[in-house]
Formats: C-alpha cells, sequence, structure tokens
C-alpha cells in the first residue's frame, strides 16, 4: 500500500488488512459461489456433510467463545468506558482488542462455508437475501473497521456478536448429530437473541452520538444504520417464520386438525419440523 495510506498504522501488515481488494475479490467470489454452486448441484445428489458440519461448528463455537471472553476481560480490565471509549487509550488494552477483533473480521471469512454447506447439502430454501447480505457485508465492513477504528468503541457489537454465535454455531453443532435432535428446543430464541443483539448495539452506538469521545462520528452514524437494515430484516424473519407458524397451528386446533408432537400427521411432516427446517440466518 501507498505511503500516504491514512488507515490507523498500527495494523499495517496484518493478514489481508494492507489491501482492500483481496477482501472485495473473496466477497465476488462467494457471491459468484452463492450464483454458480445451486446450478452446479441440481443433477447431483446433496452432500451429508455430517462430519463436516460437527467440526466445523464446534470450531465456530470454541473461535465465538474464545473471542467474547478475551473482549470482555480486556475492556473490563483494561477500564474501557461504555458510553464512548477512543481508539487511543491504554496501548496495552488497545492491542489486545485489535489482535481479537483481526480474528473477528477473519471469523467472517470463515463463516461464508455456512452458505457453502448449503449448497453442497441442497439446503437453497436457506440461502435468502438475508443471509447473503449480512454474510457478504459483514466481511468488508469490518475491513475498514480494522483499518480505521480497530479498538475502542468498536469493541460492543464484536462482543455480543461473538456470545450469540457461540449460542447459534453450538446449537447448528448438535443439530448435526441426529441423536441430539429432539433435546434442541431453543432455535426460535436464537432470532430473539440476535434481534436483542442489534437493538443492544444501536443504543450503545446511540450512547457514544450524545456523550462523544474521539470516537469518529462518521463511523457511528454508520453503525446505527447498518443496526437498522438488521432489524428490519431479521424481524422480518423472524414474523415469516414464526408468527405466521403460530397462526397456522391455531387455525389447525380450531379445524379441529390434529397435531401430532412427533414431527409428523397423517404421515405428513408438521408445521413443527417445517418452521425449524425452513430457514437459518446468522
Amino acid at each position: 500500500m501507498s505511503e500516504n495510506w491514512v488507515g490507523d498504522q498500527r495494523v499495517r501488515g496484518w493478514l489481508l488488512l494492507d489491501n482492500y481488494p483481496p477482501t472485495f475479490a473473496l466477497t465476488v467470489m462467494y457471491l459468484l459461489i452463492v450464483w454458480m454452486g445451486p446450478k452446479y448441484m441440481k443433477h447431483r445428489q446433496p452432500c451429508s456433510c455430517r462430519g463436516l458440519l460437527v467440526v466445523y461448528n464446534l470450531g465456530l463455537t470454541l473461535l465465538s467463545f474464545y473471542m467474547f471472553y478475551e473482549l470482555v476481560t480486556a475492556v473490563w480490565y483494561g477500564g474501557y468506558n461504555f458510553y464512548c471509549q477512543d481508539t487511543h487509550s491504554s496501548q496495552e488494552v488497545d492491542n489486545r482488542i485489535i489482535n481479537v477483533l483481526w480474528w473477528y473480521y477473519f471469523s467472517k471469512l470463515i463463516e461464508f462455508m455456512d452458505t457453502f454447506f448449503f449448497i453442497l447439502r441442497k439446503n437453497n430454501h436457506q440461502i435468502t437475501f438475508l443471509h447473503i447480505y449480512h454474510h457478504a457485508t459483514m466481511l468488508n465492513i469490518w475491513w475498514f473497521v480494522m483499518n480505521w477504528v480497530p479498538c475502542g468503541h468498536s469493541y460492543f457489537g464484536a462482543s455480543l456478536n461473538s456470545f450469540v454465535h457461540v449460542v447459534m454455531y453450538s446449537y447448528y453443532g448438535l443439530s448435526a448429530v441426529p441423536a441430539m435432535r429432539p433435546y434442541l428446543w431453543w432455535k426460535k430464541y436464537i432470532t430473539q437473541l440476535q434481534l436483542i443483539q442489534f437493538f443492544l448495539t444501536m443504543w450503545q452506538t446511540i450512547c457514544a452520538v450524545i456523550w462523544p469521545c474521539n470516537f469518529p462520528m462518521g463511523w457511528l452514524y454508520f453503525q446505527i444504520g447498518y443496526m437498522v437494515t438488521l432489524i428490519i430484516l431479521f424481524s422480518n424473519f423472524y414474523i415469516q417464520t414464526y408468527n405466521k407458524y403460530s397462526v397456522s397451528l391455531k387455525k389447525d386446533h380450531k379445524n379441529g386438525s390434529p397435531v401430532s408432537t412427533n414431527g409428523h400427521a397423517n404421515g405428513t411432516p408438521s408445521l413443527d419440523s417445517t418452521a425449524h427446517k425452513k430457514l437459518r440466518v446468522d
């Protein structure tokens, strides 16, 4: 990169951070695979990927727990201000935050595999606009975050998201084991947790606007706007998936239609089975 590079000098030389084109190219490759993958798999048998899914989800669960633990402890013992924290405070704390947030950025590249597994398993109904939008934007947004605001107030959203991903990836890891599926009851609450995460992140960002420090105001406004898009999209997903399911269930009971608790009614998969299979959001 040129000598007049205006980003944060503390991340110079870090993997993928010196130039934007590699991150952009990886995103384009991701979108091409999303477009071409289902066409390639159309006349092929779906892949099970069960063993890979268990390892993959376990790995992301552990990575997410590491990031959550490191961010929370660094912020707590480093005395970060909750309402607004500049990107230059204690060098030791800032460096620790930057290191963890680089892993957070890199994890967004790893999470492209979520979509690739859907394609290989021919679960194309899972590849929604929300899913693609969230995956494609996060990697790119976090490249810019790492280059301009790699610590300070940036820690909060990443901390919450890492916690949510501990819950989410542990669920999907366990659900890859058929014997565990009857005991997994908390899928619905993952989406609720994600929505809480977005509202809390937006609220904490607004705090930095009301009680500003030297954290760039433009980044705060951008984050609020991005959180609004996620709240709208995830709320729509929740309504479409769970509220409509509840209405259908009430109609079935009102009309006297039996709904079996074992996932089938008269040999047809029940609404509960369909609702839990319907979509996945990350």
